[in-house]
């Protein structure tokens, strides 16, 4: 008798040993964090991939919005987030390639205190007109901004975010002042042009894509080389007659120190999300580009990025905060 209890006893323990491994994956849970709210372009695209990326990392991945200050609060979170993995972070190129020229007291340095993981989608920006604007196409809106400079301002997910400087590229070249209205996300940007309190956005097309279908707003021209494979009626910048292009990336990055090892599991993840016809279609579909590049290739874009923007930002005069 005592020999089969301890038997049994033998093969318990064995067992849970065996389950160990699984029972820890699945109790383990990444989160990655958006400094935007609900329902903006980093949130909707951040959430396709960790449906799948939980799937391929064997535990929970869940999305975590932090907004405030054009996404430095979120970062600021995960510089001091511990290196395993457990928290990361979606970004727009904005927070790595435009703030860094703006503020003298960033509080990061992209370069150093985050850990480049993978590419997860490329895109340009949508010019979009609201109730508030009059009907007819791009230029038409710019002249009557001029002659109401009351009423020419254009909206975006934030102050000092890639859309912000895209309006004012797009204002110098047509030669109209407009003022910059920043609000904490896409979302709240896009419920107040559709409600004609602002008569253009600045922004992702994705934020306007669906009220533009159903007929609520205007997307007037796209500020890409080429036409968006998901507006392709609509012009571009260039073709409109306005010689401005602009576009970005969403990167993922974690905390500094991250291991190698950790990091490239992390990217195949996001590498096998991005392969999947069913998050290829969503994305293309919200006016994006599904795009994966490895973590040196992501440092190597972001550098590309930050060169390209000094120049515009330095001859726009803006003033941020210290």
């Amino acid at each position: 008798m005592k020999r089969r209890q301890f038997a049994a006893q033998a093969a318990a323990v064995i067992a849970a040993a065996a389950t160990a491994p699984r029972a820890f994956a699945q109790e383990r849970t990444t989160r990655i964090l958006i400094g935007f709210p609900p329902g903006g372009s980093a949130d909707v695209v951040a959430r396709l991939l960790a449906d799948k990326m939980r799937v391929s990392l064997g535990h929970n991945v869940i999305i975590d919005n932090k907004p405030g200050a054009a996404g430095r609060l979120a970062l600021a979170e995960l510089k001091r987030s511990p290196p395993d993995g457990s928290v990361l972070i979606f970004s727009p190129s904005g927070a790595m390639v435009i703030h860094p020229w703006l503020y003298a007291n960033l509080g990061y340095d992209p370069a150093k205190d985050f850990t480049p993981i993978a590419l997860g989608s490329t895109f340009d920006f949508a010019i979009t007109a609201g109730p508030g604007a009059p009907p007819g196409d791009l230029k038409t809106v710019l002249a009557w901004m001029k002659a109401n400079p009351g009423k020419a301002n254009y909206a975006t997910s934030g102050a000092g975010t890639v859309p912000h400087f895209a309006g004012q590229l797009l204002a110098q070249a047509a030669g109209v002042p407009m003022t910059h209205v920043a609000y904490r996300g896409g979302a709240p940007a896009a419920q107040d042009l559709i409600g004609g309190q602002v008569p253009l956005m600045v922004d992702t097309a994705s934020e306007t894509i669906e009220h533009h279908r159903a007929g609520k707003v205007r997307i007037l021209a796209v500020t890409g080389e080429q036409r968006s494979r998901a507006l392709p009626d609509v012009p571009t910048l260039k073709e409109a007659g306005i010689n401005v292009t602009a576009d970005a990336f969403f990167g993922l990055y974690g905390p500094p120190g991250m291991s190698p090892e950790t990091v490239a599991r992390i990217d195949k993840a996001v590498a096998d999300a991005l392969r999947m016809p069913d998050v290829q279609d969503r994305i293309y579909a919200l006016g994006l580009v599904p795009a994966h590049a490895s973590p040196a290739e992501l440092a190597a874009i972001q550098a590309a990025h930050l060169k390209r923007w000094e120049m515009p930002i330095k001859n726009s005069g803006f003033k941020a905060e210290s």
